[in-house]
């Protein structure tokens, strides 16, 4: 399944499910059986999604859908609980550290680093970003994260994909010349990381993506580009830490909770940063960005002018 929340006319948002580019009311289609959002959806997917399978499989009205080009896309989850960010992709911290003059650290493979986002800042896909102020150094990060689907502490490795309601794309904009500040002080990565997150266009289910499984991820293609070009290419299959690995060391000795987020971190070439300085230039306001990744679709923005 794919779930988005999207807006029509009204301007109210609401969860939906998409089949073949046709979205319905998650509301509508269960006659009020169902919760109206995403995050109210998530709260309770144990519950849910086995009542939605079986409308999806027995019972939806074709001409109750609205073609995908006729509604707004919102975030899926617009109101996470809380969002983590991983390094797990080693391609992405070989490139980065060179670039940035440093040594990868051993202990990056003795375990799965994250860090805390701005869970407030999630922006919709389409929508502008706003350069943060004495930033000239913008750049996009091209990763794929998981929503948490059921509350759960101390999770082992082998359990952990009980745990993952779906899939989206993730964009973790930074503000490198912010960051590079700020890193060698020893807390962050935190201003070069504030102000907005982009993530979307929906959220896939384990089901959609099972056929692709291979190595400690999936094979999916993985591209950014700008204005059109493509700048960034790779794939989810080499990921060096898996999300099952990720969520085994974000709920040790805490509590995971249905609607937070964890993303996977940047996917090896998925960030200007790792191409050094000069080889290509630093996000400039008006340009395009679209993060595609195979079987999720495509999460576009434009930096604001």
């Amino acid at each position: 399944m794919k779930f988005i929340t999207y807006s029509i006319a009204d301007g109210k948002k609401q969860a939906g499910m998409m089949i073949n580019d046709n979205v319905y009311s998650i509301e509508e289609i269960s006659e009020g059986k169902l919760p109206h959002t995403m995050r109210s959806f998530i709260e309770d997917a144990e519950r849910n999604l086995p009542i939605l399978e079986e409308i999806v499989n027995h019972n939806i009205d074709q001409n109750s859908s609205i073609p995908v080009t006729e509604v707004n896309l919102h975030a899926p989850l617009g109101n996470p609980n809380s969002v983590r960010d991983f390094m797990a992709f080693e391609d992405h911290i070989v490139n980065a550290s060179k670039t940035s003059g440093i040594q990868v650290h051993p202990n990056w493979y003795k375990i799965p680093a994250f860090y805390f986002t701005n869970h407030t800042t999630i922006h919709d896909p389409n929508e502008g970003i706003e350069r943060p102020p004495g930033c000239e150094k913008l750049d996009y990060e091209l990763e794929i994260a998981i929503v948490i689907g059921k509350e759960g502490k101390n999770i082992s490795v082998d359990e952990a994909d009980e745990y993952i309601f779906g899939y989206t794309i993730f964009n973790d904009w930074s503000a490198r010349d912010l960051q590079l500040k700020e890193m060698p002080i020893g807390l962050g990565p935190a201003k070069g990381k504030d102000f907005a997150t982009s993530i979307g266009p929906c959220i896939v289910t384990p089901k959609v993506l099972e056929p692709f499984r291979e190595n400690k991820g999936f094979d999916l293609e993985m591209t950014a580009s700008v204005n059109g070009k493509v700048i960034s290419r790779g794939n989810f299959k080499n990921i060096y830490y898996s999300f099952n690995e990720m969520i085994a060391q974000a709920s040790s000795g805490t509590t995971l909770y249905p609607g937070d987020i964890i993303g996977s971190g940047t996917v090896g070439t998925g960030c200007l940063l790792e191409f050094g300085e000069g080889v290509h230039p630093w996000l400039q306001d008006g340009d395009e960005v679209e993060l595609t990744i195979e079987q999720i679709g495509v999460l576009r923005n434009t930096i604001k002018k």
